[in-house]
């Protein structure tokens, strides 16, 4: 392995930039999202692509690689949310060994009562921030970042 090349100054700004906009807007979410509607960013995490799918239905292994989240990470979080009456689990019909993770009128209520303040909140701590302009170019530039990252699965 050779020599460190370490960032200039311009990558160290910006990579400093990234990691401290992700802190403190996770940070500043998390705590909106308490207020707002008593749910965590976890829960919310789940909660919206359980939303989206149809039925509210996933399959646990499923709906942790949507989230980016390990297996165990996701089943500690399911059972959490199935005591507030939030999610149901479901065995899976395809394989025994996996489960499905069902929305419950509850989560979706909650969803729905937490999703509008959830939005301003973006709009007011990130969107607000940068213009047109740079929402042209950043956009297109994460994309290209996360395109060249491994996914989930290596």
């Amino acid at each position: 392995m050779g020599e460190a090349r370490w960032l200039d100054e311009r990558e160290a700004l910006v990579w400093r930039g990234i990691i401290g906009v992700l802190h403190r807007v996770t940070a500043v979410m998390e705590r909106r999202l308490v207020e707002s509607a008593g749910l965590s960013g976890a829960e919310y995490t789940l909660l919206v692509p359980l939303s989206e799918a149809p039925d509210g239905l996933l399959r646990a292994r499923e709906l942790g690689r949507m989230v980016g989240w390990e297996r165990s990470r996701v089943s500690h979080q399911v059972i959490r949310m199935e005591k507030r009456g939030l999610v149901a689990r479901e065995e899976c019909d395809e394989d025994a060994r996996g489960s499905m993770v069902r929305l419950t009128d509850a989560g979706r209520a909650a969803i729905v009562a937490a999703a509008p303040a959830h939005v301003a909140a973006v709009r007011q701590h990130f969107f607000s921030a940068l213009t047109d302009a740079e929402l042209e170019v950043i956009g297109p530039a994460l994309e290209r970042v996360l395109d060249r990252l491994p996914d989930d699965d290596g």
